[in-house]
């Protein structure tokens, strides 16, 4: 893995590179000033180590660089040319494939004199084979690929998912219909955020209309995916392991044949990963939560029934004073946690940050907004625009003029939005959520 100080710089990111090395530089790197080690698990290979591109004391003032004067600095940066090879000039030689150079792709013709395997053996309504072996080639019956919304067979149960045209019409004139019409004016790509936890657990007739409502929502081009569950395992909606895993492949198969092509994804609380290398902290956050540790959750993206993987920021302020943890400290450590996982390899991974509502500090919004992204650990960041507390209390985001500075990451920010609770009017409000963001989630019931 590998990142350029300028990058690392950018908003004043607080960087640590996990990388791997010999144990002799290991034995070296004990005293390294920029060491992080002691952020890594104790179960952490000795060949891995953890170093500061950028250390906690020295992130504001780099903020503070690149942010004076309306981000003079961050606008005169440029990329690094690169290395090229210029195979016509003089003298340079390149690598050549060996052949004619044709190139084809799946959908290209067989060389000549090719094997096609046989001639295909087909029944009025039934399957097709290949020489009497059926469709795996050898007698056996294929699957479908992981993740992907192939089905054994296309049964009726399969189809009934899908929405009907005129559902899919009626849905574009419903208030969530035309919150989706105005998010695609302002040209930001959207998110149906909703949750189907309680529909699956009402039963089948509950869960199908739910997951054909969805669909039809989603059938517009400009919904890019559908967020489908929130808090999963860290709630009270479930209670064990099997029916999490039921659930999560249940929507998952149906909203892949209700919306076909459109992203999936889900939001949940992993507390342990703030812990660091604190044992205690772990032990306890896993007794407290034992439906999020981090083996569970993994398991879940190595099912490939998601896409994208949203992990909330709630709970790192304020929730590991206990161990001396304060929130600085967690969101470090649990981003260090996330890309050591290398969970960005099985699914996109989101920082849910709710905490930027009411008023807060300039300071804030670029560490909370950016330092998920810039440490590399998550794809994007999803604030809130609206929170309201178990009181009934209200707080929005105000923080707007600060979030449009964050240019270089506006492609990385998506805005969290109920538009049954408008600030004016859903149309006002997402023109003004165009200004810093560049998606949308839009809260679905």
């Amino acid at each position: 893995m590998r990142f350029t100080l300028r990058r690392a710089l950018a908003v004043g990111a607080m960087l640590a590179v996990v990388g791997v090395v010999t144990p002799t530089v290991a034995a070296y790197s004990q005293d390294d000033p920029r060491s992080c080690n002691d952020l890594l698990s104790a179960d952490a290979p000795s060949y891995v180590m953890c170093q500061w591109l950028a250390k906690p004391e020295e992130a504001l003032d780099v903020a503070r660089f690149w942010a004076a004067n309306d981000n003079a600095n961050l606008k005169e940066a440029a990329p690094s040319e690169g290395h090229f090879l210029d195979c016509s000039a003089a003298g340079t030689e390149c690598p050549y494939l060996e052949g004619d150079g044709t190139v084809g792709d799946e959908n290209s013709p067989a060389p000549e004199g090719a094997d096609d395997g046989g001639i295909p053996e087909c029944e009025p309504g039934q399957q097709c084979s290949v020489d009497g072996s059926g469709e795996g080639g050898d007698g056996t019956v294929s699957r479908p690929e992981t993740g992907t919304s192939a089905s054994p067979s296309r049964t009726a149960a399969a189809q009934s998912f899908a929405p009907a045209a005129q559902d899919v019409t009626a849905a574009a004139q419903t208030p969530a219909g035309q919150a989706v019409t105005a998010a695609k004016a302002t040209g930001v790509r959207v998110w149906l955020d909703t949750e189907l936890a309680d529909d699956w657990k009402a039963g089948t007739a509950t869960f199908t209309a739910a997951v054909k409502r969805i669909g039809a929502l989603a059938a517009r081009p400009e919904v890019a995916g559908i967020r489908f569950t929130s808090q999963l395992g860290y709630n009270t909606t479930f209670t064990t392991d099997d029916e999490i895993t039921a659930f999560v492949t249940a929507a998952s198969t149906a909203l892949r044949q209700a919306a076909p092509g459109k992203r999936l994804g889900l939001h949940t609380v992993v507390p342990e990963l703030a812990c660091g290398a604190e044992e205690a902290c772990k032990t306890e956050m896993r007794k407290r939560y034992p439906l999020v540790i981090p083996e569970k959750v993994e398991s879940l993206l190595s099912a490939d029934r998601v896409d994208q993987i949203s992990l909330d920021t709630g709970l790192l302020y304020g929730g590991y004073g206990t161990w001396k943890i304060d929130a600085e400290k967690a969101q470090r450590n649990q981003w260090i946690q996330v890309r050591a996982r290398s969970w960005d390899v099985l699914a996109q991974i989101a920082a849910e940050e709710t905490g930027l509502v009411g008023e807060v500090t300039p300071e804030q919004v670029a560490v909370r907004a950016s330092t998920p992204v810039m440490d590399g650990a998550a794809q994007q960041v999803n604030l809130w625009t609206r929170v309201q507390n178990a009181q009934g209390a209200e707080s929005r985001l105000t923080a707007w003029e600060e979030l449009k500075k964050l240019t270089p990451i506006k492609r990385r920010l998506a805005a969290v939005y109920n538009p049954t609770a408008p600030e004016v009017d859903v149309t006002t409000d997402l023109k003004k959520i165009a200004e810093a963001f560049s998606q949308v989630y839009l809260t679905t019931a």
